[in-house]
């Protein structure tokens, strides 16, 4: 089976700006954002899970070529594609990706079709915090942050901050307070591209409102886990009973029936 047999194909158009949109499942909706070099088939997988516990999956194709395996080659030219864009801020503190207002509109129109009290979204890598700065709108009611390492940690500053604006960020605070909003955060504990600051700066700017799931990969953990894991649900995934990375999906899964399927 091609990994993204199944799955509907559109191209959606927002602001003059259009991506093909891979779509499948029932229920609310989740917006699943591919991290770097594009949408693999390990993305594909993590989707296919979620179908299975009752959401609408929307997978944008933001850049790279959907369904193809990961390699060195290919990681460098998505990233080199990637850092030209208009699209996408790498290195720019306290500032959105203008993508982020499509992604906007993309979830705004998989509320009006799916249904339900809103919609979730899930960031990967250098995508992860596009699902923050989705939750200042206020259909977007259950964002997970997994592995979010934009921008990159090249100073104290940029190790404690995201690519959020202030403005985007006191709206997602306020929403903690006035409707009851939660932001879930996945990370491997040895992870130097998404450092512990990043979490920090979270618990400490959203309180009890973020919920943090952090995986050891230090040398020697039990699991066995590399010290080089970044991707959580993804390429570094482990589908076997009672592995952290197992016990992460099942978080994120409960995460969103909580927010999206709890009458």
């Amino acid at each position: 089976m091609n990994d993204l047999d199944g799955f509907a194909r559109s191209a959606e158009a927002f602001d003059g700006v259009t991506h093909d949109v891979y779509r499948a499942g029932s229920g609310p909706a989740v917006i699943v954002i591919h991290e770097i070099p594009g949408l693999m088939p390990s993305t594909a997988a993590f989707a296919r899970r979620l179908i299975d516990a009752g959401f609408t999956v929307w997978m944008p194709s933001l850049f790279g070529q959907p369904g193809r395996d990961p390699s060195g080659g290919y990681v460098l030219t998505s990233l080199a594609r990637v850092c030209v864009s208009r699209e996408f801020h790498m290195f720019a503190l306290g500032r959105s990706s203008p993508v982020v207002v499509w992604l906007r509109a993309l979830a705004a129109k998989a509320h009006d079709e799916c249904g339900g009290p809103g919609v979730g979204a899930i960031g990967m890598c250098f995508s992860g915090g596009f699902a923050l700065a989705m939750a200042a709108d206020a259909r977007m009611i259950a964002p997970v942050l997994s592995q979010p390492a934009n921008p990159a940690p090249l100073s104290s500053s940029r190790a404690a901050s995201l690519d959020i604006t202030p403005v985007d960020f006191a709206r997602v605070k306020q929403r903690t307070t006035d409707d009851g909003l939660c932001v879930l955060g996945l990370r491997f504990g040895n992870d130097q591209a998404v450092p512990a600051a990043r979490f920090e700066m979270l618990r400490r700017e959203l309180g009890d409102a973020f919920i943090s799931v952090e995986i050891d990969s230090a040398p020697g953990n039990a699991y066995g886990i590399p010290k080089s894991a970044h991707s959580v649900l993804t390429e570094h995934f482990v589908d076997e009973p009672g592995h952290p990375t197992r016990a992460a999906l099942d978080e994120v899964i409960g995460f969103f029936r909580r927010r999206l399927l709890a009458t």
